[in-house]
């Protein structure tokens, strides 16, 4: 593959991030390009960095969101069913995704697929470390060894340093994508993704379909 590889930043709580799950790996690689997933957790970004409400807590926005996931699901082809479980957290995940990235990265990668999709179409709880354990297990990893790795302080730690190296390069929600250099947010850049993945350059007026560029003053 050529050209520089997009990074992904993905946290399984979020929904908008299990869509991303869906569609990233067929849209990048369809270029000729590959991707680098990145765990953080929105936990730290939204609520403790930026000071927000997760959004099922936000009056009217909550609104919003149940409609628009809906709506994008529908774009994408894939189910999307909202839990309503309390409390779910991708500490145990994300920790397991990284010590599987030094393993083997697909694998890694799957089982980030998977239990999004076990929590946002099953509702399944993530939380619990033996739950992730058994999910690695599925796709073939070790269970006594990650069962192992997911207590080491030095695997804490380094979720930690993911967190925070996201932050320090501006990472504030999920699904965030860098691609040559060029931050974009949200399952609703993907288009945006896919055209500089094309051309190399975002769109000017004349290429929308509705034509933006005003009328000249008579």
């Amino acid at each position: 593959m050529s050209g520089a590889p997009v990074d992904f930043y993905f946290d399984p709580v979020s929904p908008y991030s299990y869509l991303a799950t869906t569609q990233i790996e067929k849209l990048v690689t369809r270029h000729g390009r590959r991707v680098i997933w990145h765990p953080v957790l929105v936990g730290v970004t939204v609520v403790k960095v930026m000071g927000l409400k997760p959004v099922p807590l936000t009056p009217l926005k909550s609104d919003y969101s149940r409609r628009d996931l809906a709506r994008q699901a529908e774009i994408f082809g894939v189910p999307l069913n909202r839990h309503g479980l309390k409390g779910v957290t991708s500490v145990a995940a994300c920790r397991a995704f990284l010590w599987l990235t030094d393993r083997d990265a697909s694998m890694a990668k799957a089982l980030i697929t998977r239990l999004s999709a076990r929590l946002w179409v099953e509702g399944m709880d993530l939380s619990a470390p033996e739950t992730v354990v058994a999910e690695a297990q599925a796709l073939g990893a070790g269970p006594d060894a990650l069962r192992d790795a997911l207590q080491d302080p030095a695997l804490k730690q380094r979720l930690d340093q993911a967190v925070q190296d996201a932050i320090d390069r501006g990472v504030f929600g999920v699904p965030f994508f860098f691609v040559d250099g060029q931050p974009l947010w949200g399952c609703d850049r993907l288009w945006m993704l896919d055209y500089w993945l094309t051309h190399g350059q975002w769109p000017g007026p004349a290429a929308l379909p509705w034509n933006p560029t005003p009328n000249p003053s008579p």
